[in-house]
């Protein structure tokens, strides 16, 4: 076990009001509470859990392969399918269960995903025809604002900050949301990863409040919002998973870049949103942050953390759908832990889905190579495959 010692020098950076009082008597009881049997098996609460479709069309079922392949969330490169080629042999070899579309490759700084919305249309639609079996999934950071993929410079609309959108009522959040939900349904984007739901309770958080993507420092106020954006994504058609769990809105430094502990800052007010959001089942998924912090797990940043992931979020919020990981190649994971035990430890923690962007680095071979990693930790006893099942079940769920 990696101590918190160990994992802060392997990347150390410097680091509601109106709630309903069963949200904050539940958040109340969540700090003592995460010491005892993080290992639990959760217990699934019925109302979380949508009808399962069929795992597949074999009557065999999928392999081991297969249903590893859908919980990878991957970034790639290419314009159209044919430049995304190897990406998207990958996707009808069932190695990718879902792709993440971005504007803009960070390493080369020109174009990743998007040039039009015709030609985003023409490339979903293609990779989504390679998928076997269960769909693909088609994911996307459209926060509204600074996180935009699809902006004006490529004919989509421009969108407004959660940060603009919180200074208003939630009424105008929805028809924001909801022109966002329409864009992206109108490419084929199936998934959101937003809305961030954590608070702006650090003003000079570099990834958060500093580039406006908080609705608010209060939390009724983030509750209200968030509720709006989600709900009006459904009337679309259109998932959304909310993020950043535990909440980092209290961080001092970006997690892309290495450690960011916010044991000294964090209070748990910054679970209020997600426990408020989970206990009227809006929200499709949660997307977990890669902080560190000490008061909930000693050992383990969050997204490895199986006192924060199933004993918080699944055991004391009820949370029984898909958990996705933040980016599995930031700085935060990748140098204090490496790849293939950061992938264990997020399967182990209660990860369903390993988002790897391919952004800070560039793997075009990062989904087989994922799923040889996984496959030897089920080989060798460290994780059982009805670990994998549970996931690959809440996937489908997901998925619909």
């Amino acid at each position: 076990m990696l101590s918190r010692r160990r994992f802060l020098i392997a990347g150390l950076v410097t680091g509601a009001g109106v709630l309903l009082a069963a949200c904050a008597a539940a958040v109340e009881s969540i700090l003592p509470s995460t010491t005892a049997s993080p290992s639990a098996t959760p217990s699934p609460s019925p109302s979380a859990t949508p009808p399962t479709p069929s795992p597949s069309p074999s009557p065999v079922g999928p392999s081991l392969r297969e249903k590893i392949g859908q919980m990878l969330l991957i970034g790639f490169r290419g314009l159209t399918a044919d430049a995304a080629d190897a990406t998207r042999q990958q996707i009808a070899a069932g190695e990718v269960g879902g792709i993440l579309l971005f504007s803009v490759d960070q390493l080369t700084g020109g174009p990743r995903n998007v040039d039009s919305p015709e030609q985003v249309r023409g490339l979903v639609d293609a990779l989504s025809a390679s998928a076997p079996g269960s769909p693909l999934t088609v994911a996307i950071d459209q926060e509204g604002g600074m996180v935009a993929r699809l902006g004006p410079a490529h004919g989509f609309p421009a969108t407004s900050s959660a940060a603009t959108l919180g200074q208003g009522d939630p009424s105008a959040t929805a028809s924001a949301a909801r022109a966002i939900a329409e864009t992206l349904r109108s490419v084929g984007v199936t998934l959101n990863l937003a809305p961030v739901v954590d608070l702006a309770v650090n003003p000079d958080n570099p990834i958060i409040a500093a580039v406006q993507r908080s609705f608010s420092a209060e939390p009724e106020v983030v509750i209200a919002h968030a509720s709006a954006f989600i709900r009006a994504h459904h009337d679309i058609g259109v998932r959304a998973a909310i993020k950043h769990f535990p909440g980092q809105g209290s961080a001092t430094g970006d997690t892309h870049a290495g450690v960011v502990d916010v044991t000294d800052v964090w209070t748990d007010v910054e679970l209020e949103p997600f426990a408020a959001l989970v206990g009227q089942r809006l929200p499709d998924a949660v997307l977990t942050a890669h902080i560190f912090n000490g008061r909930l797990d000693p050992d383990h940043p969050a997204t490895l953390s199986q006192p924060t992931i199933t004993g918080i979020l699944r055991q004391q919020l009820g949370w029984d759908g898909a958990v996705i990981s933040d980016d599995m190649q930031m700085g935060a994971i990748r140098d204090a832990y490496g790849y293939e035990e950061a992938v264990a430890l997020a399967i182990e923690a209660g990860v369903d889905i390993l988002l790897i962007a391919n952004q800070l680095v560039y793997e075009p071979d990062i989904a087989p190579r994922t799923i040889d990693i996984v496959e030897g930790l089920v080989r060798s006893g460290r994780i059982g495959e009805e670990r994998i099942d549970a996931s690959y079940r809440r996937i489908l769920a997901l998925k619909g």
